[in-house]
């Protein structure tokens, strides 16, 4: 398997908790971490599989640090790249745009060529409207840690054991 980047921001407390637990779940050390506020076109264009953390901000937002990234990459082609997108969100307190920076992310990376996969099933869930939402699924692994944190290591192991198997 091709090295896995995975693009984070260092100063996300919760997304570092949560990404701890992803690389454990991999169990491979073929895996790299690189913080998405100091990475630059090079570093992000170097891998073939990733898994990005993109959590939403407020009403649907996708976080600064994405926001002032992406535009970096525009240009590029992302073809024959894999993506699997994992995030937070806040079914309660924002139900009409849960996890929608998953879905904005999913976006742009298949307008470049990327293919997004690991989408994880909407049920157990609960909330009124997401970008995220294909059908019965989301584009990436939701994680409600405000409010479904007991669900959330055996999210993360059953979506590791599907992406494992799309990243080979």
């Amino acid at each position: 398997m091709n090295k896995i980047g995975i693009f984070l921001s260092f100063k996300s407390v919760k997304t570092r908790q949560q990404v701890k637990k992803i690389i454990k779940a991999l169990g491979d050390k073929n895996v790299e971490e690189v913080d998405v506020d100091t990475a630059r076109t090079e570093d992000f264009m170097r891998f073939t599989n990733f898994i990005l953390a993109v959590p939403t901000w407020f009403d649907g937002e996708l976080p600064n640090y994405w926001d002032e990234f992406l535009p970096s990459i525009e240009g590029e082609s992302l073809k024959g790249k894999k993506f699997a997108l994992f995030g937070g969100g806040d079914q309660k307190g924002y139900p009409e745009n849960f996890v929608d920076g998953l879905g904005i992310m999913a976006e742009f990376l298949e307008d470049l060529g990327g293919e997004v996969i690991g989408f994880t099933s909407v049920d157990g869930y609960d909330f009124e409207q997401s970008r995220a939402q294909r059908g019965d699924f989301f584009v990436g692994l939701a994680l409600d840690i405000e409010n479904q944190a007991a669900f959330t290591d055996e999210r993360i192991e059953k979506w590791i054991k599907g992406i494992k198997k799309e990243f080979e």
